[in-house]
């Protein structure tokens, strides 16, 4: 149980760390969470920076999870995973050392579970494309994919409470994050 709330504060640590405001810093350009959504997320950077740095950050977010997963998954119980992904989606959305404003945990979540439910992964991007090319609203496409994902995830650990609720909180938070894009469509 202790290298499990260890491997979560490490997660929540490094999930904290925002690519695209320190890509924006560097590049001197604004907070990118001071534009449009007011967000630290991939579909607002390619907002403000185009399609190639977009990519960059999600590589970067995607590459991150990957690496706390691959953490998780050798020195953690299969049932305790989970939440370090949620640890990791916390420091994203919440982090300490971006005023605890950072993004939605979107790619951080795609990349964690690449490591937990490849298969599913590619599903999900499929499912992504399909559902913007018809409601061309990002956000929607992402609650597809984020459902996909954790349908995936809660199959590949056959339902358990410990993982199921792990992977409930996570989703719960995105979709919170999500709290302004809703009430804007609704």
């Amino acid at each position: 149980m202790i290298q499990t709330l260890i491997l979560c504060f490490i997660a929540y640590l490094l999930g904290s760390v925002n690519f695209s405001i320190l890509l924006f810093k560097l590049m001197g350009k604004t907070d990118p969470r001071k534009q449009f959504s007011g967000n630290a997320g991939v579909v607002n950077v390619y907002r403000q920076s185009g399609i190639m740095w977009a990519g960059l950050i999600l590589l970067l977010d995607m590459g991150r999870a990957i690496g706390v997963c691959l953490l998780a998954i050798t020195f953690l119980p299969t049932n305790h995973i989970a939440w370090v992904g949620f640890g990791l989606i916390l420091g994203n959305s919440y982090p300490c050392v971006h005023g605890f404003q950072g993004g939605k945990g979107v790619a951080n979540y795609l990349g964690f579970c690449v490591m937990v439910t490849p298969i599913t992964v590619l599903i999900a991007c499929i499912s992504w494309c399909i559902a913007y090319s018809l409601v061309k609203i990002p956000f929607l496409a992402s609650f597809v994919m984020i459902l996909i994902l954790a349908w995936g995830s809660l199959n590949a650990n056959q339902y358990h409470f410990v993982p199921s609720l792990g992977i409930l909180l996570t989703v719960l938070l995105i979709v919170y994050k999500h709290k302004t894009n809703i009430q804007g469509y609704i």
